[in-house]
């Protein structure tokens, strides 16, 4: 289930870190210089959610004891299968092809988060001690157009969850509020993986087919501090069909003009 669209965010929400958030938000205004990143690392200590997605390629910070790592992948292959292929820059960008797997509206990317709020698993901090903000740009342009949520203090979701000693793929996923409540209040480590094409909405429009930039933000707070972020960009270019086709194009309308110029020095 996934529960983080625009439409139902606020009632997502949990009422006592309505407060929290927005004077995080407000007092302390993230960075957009995100903290001292190191970049195609591997997460602390496996890749907990879904099934048989590899670690590393994440751009990680790590500050205060806490860990938050992001990074682009690719969804859907050829095949519309999912790979442990990364395709990072080496400084925190990652590179895909633009367009949707067959007629379906999403990227062919997904961009995967993590949280651990013990990294060192010694502090004790759990992942409701603290707030966090996520951004996740949808403008393709050099301009930004912002989606911005808490996704781990809400009432349900389905990340994978669990703590240093869960092993790759084994992390817990909540039931129900209950269950996702009693995880967050007990576990260090929360992922997910997901698609900009989930939040689409009249106020964030995503087209996948459309090249560009997106930028996402992951960022931690105790109270009003600031205590790590993680920020990428992924960029998105047309495929190779794509540019040769237009490369096509060009050619057919330089030789056009060669002939229109031709045939005119011939009559003169």
């Amino acid at each position: 289930m996934l529960c983080f669209t625009k439409t139902y965010l606020s009632c997502l929400l949990r009422p006592e870190r309505v407060a929290v958030l927005f004077a995080a938000t407000v007092l302390a205004t993230p960075s957009t210089d995100a903290g001292t990143l190191i970049y195609d690392q591997e997460v602390t200590e496996n890749v907990i959610v879904g099934s048989g997605i590899g670690n590393g390629g994440f751009t990680v910070d790590r500050d205060n004891g806490v860990e938050l790592g992001l990074r682009g992948k690719v969804r859907y292959n050829a095949s519309g299968d999912p790979e442990n292929t990364f395709n990072s820059n080496g400084d925190g960008t990652y590179t895909f092809q633009a367009g949707g797997y067959g007629s379906s509206t999403r990227a062919k990317w997904n961009f995967d988060w993590s949280i651990n709020s013990d990294m060192a698993g010694t502090s004790g901090v759990k992942l409701d001690d603290l707030t966090y903000l996520l951004e996740m740009d949808f403008d393709p342009a050099s301009t930004t157009n912002f989606l911005s949520f808490d996704p781990i203090n809400v009432s349900f979701a389905d990340h994978g969850i669990g703590d240093n000693l869960t092993g790759k793929s084994n992390g817990d996923k909540a039931t129900d509020a209950t269950s996702y409540s009693q995880l967050i209040g007990t576990k260090n480590l929360a992922q997910n993986s997901w698609n900009l094409d989930f939040f689409d909405d009249p106020t964030h429009p995503f087209n996948a087919n459309v090249p560009g930039t997106f930028d996402i933000r992951l960022t931690a707070f105790d109270g009003t501090t600031q205590v790590a972020q993680a920020a990428i960009q992924i960029n998105t270019v047309p495929e190779p069909a794509s540019i040769l086709a237009f490369v096509g194009i060009g050619v057919c309308a330089v030789a056009t003009q060669r002939r229109r110029k031709s045939r005119r020095v011939t009559q003169a």
